[in-house]
């Protein structure tokens, strides 16, 4: 009995260091993981560049093809199609309002059904601004008819169930704002598309034959970031002086990080002020140390004010130009191994606590010397330390 309860008190789940690491790991996936994730899409997914062209002119019918964004298309047809109210406040829609009216044709019959705005004169409203009643506008042109067609529905492509003639009086019964939607005709990868597609991804020219699409509502897998950044004159350049960069600060600061580290692990007298003298440059904050720096190498900085005193220039020297890119590489390199050496010594003096006295005391007895016990006790033993700090350096 006593057997069963131990082995079931010695089961019982922990929630406490789940609990503890749960902000940190909340942190880094807010502020680290998802921007980076969606960094990486971005460089290989470019959002919109393809438009949908639909089989007739309503979201919700068949998919006839897709053209990318900037495709010339031509425009063969149009048509309204109701809106949403949530996309009424959208940029580049095109859109076109019919009223729902009733009036009597030149026969005296009743004809219900729907017409354009631009066919109906407005002449009454409501208290609410609503129009009630109106007109059949004339048409302008001696060719032009003096009928207007009356739809049963709010397009030009529906039934039509009657004509009304001009000044004709009618009630306006109801009224509704349609998107435009255009049949356009493209070509991609040598292919002709032909399908509906809504005018707010189309720019018409002036013509009204002719358009191009303007922005596409599907995305797409592509290169093309990629390639244009390695393609960019300025990215070769960028590499190899990033690459001199770590070639050269990286192993400075793991030398100068292992020494200060060998000698707060000497324990001299005054191991605490060294410690704090090696470790000043963790509480100055990145854009403090970018400005202190670049004060000292500008022309009128605080190196050319000592050199000067000290009468060995007479004039300031320029280190900061396009001319002088060995004293950029030289500015870079001293304030970055002075800026972030300390890190890396931190890592490594905890990585030196971990290794045991008894080992060091032991090399020393079988006569090894101060770099043999460096060589082959202690970089070996700090292996993992100088790991997790070469990680943290490059990246």
């Amino acid at each position: 009995m006593t057997s069963a309860t131990n082995s079931r008190r010695r089961r019982k789940f922990n929630r406490a260091p789940y609990l503890l690491i749960l902000p940190s790991l909340i942190y880094l996936l807010l502020f680290f993981a998802y921007p980076m994730v969606r960094g990486l899409t971005l460089a290989v997914r470019e959002e919109n560049a393809l438009l949908e062209l639909r089989s007739e002119a309503e979201r919700d019918s068949l998919v006839t093809g897709t053209l990318p964004r900037g495709s010339q298309v031509e425009l063969i047809d149009q048509q309204g199609n109701t809106i949403p109210p949530e996309d009424l406040g959208q940029g580049g829609l095109i859109t076109e309002t019919w009223f729902n009216i009733s009036g009597q044709d030149a026969s005296g019959e009743t004809i219900e059904g729907w017409a354009p705005e631009s066919r109906i004169r407005v002449r009454e409203q409501d208290d609410s601004g609503r129009p009630v009643a109106g007109t059949i506008r004339p048409r302008i042109g001696s060719d032009a008819s003096d009928e207007t067609m009356v739809y049963s529905e709010g397009n030009e492509g529906s039934e039509v169930v009657g004509i009304l003639e001009e000044r004709a009086p009618v009630q306006i019964l109801d009224q509704i704002v349609l998107e435009v939607w255009y049949l356009v005709r493209g070509e991609t990868d040598g292919e002709t598309v032909e399908g509906w597609a809504q005018s707010r991804y189309i720019q018409v020219f002036s013509g009204g034959t002719d358009g191009r699409i303007i922005q596409g509502n599907v995305g797409q897998w592509t290169t093309k970031f990629i390639e244009q950044m390695v393609s960019d004159r300025f990215f070769t350049p960028a590499l190899r002086t990033t690459l001199l960069l770590i070639v050269l600060i990286i192993p400075a600061q793991f030398v100068l990080a292992i020494i200060m580290a060998l000698v707060i692990q000497a324990n001299p007298r005054g191991n605490s002020f060294f410690l704090y003298i090696f470790s000043i440059a963790l509480g100055v904050s990145d854009l403090a140390v970018g400005i202190v720096w670049y004060s000292i190498f500008t022309q009128f900085g605080y190196l050319n004010s000592i050199l000067q005193g000290l009468g060995l220039i007479d004039a300031p020297l320029t280190y900061l130009t396009a001319q002088t890119r060995g004293w950029i590489i030289f500015a870079i390199w001293l304030a970055e191994v002075w800026r972030a050496t300390s890190i890396v010594m931190v890592i490594v003096v905890s990585g030196m606590q971990a290794i045991s006295t008894e080992v060091l005391e032991a090399a020393e007895v079988f006569g090894a010397t101060l770099w043999q016990r460096i060589r082959h006790v202690i970089l070996p033993l700090l292996r993992p330390s100088l790991q997790v700090a070469l990680i943290l350096r490059t990246i």
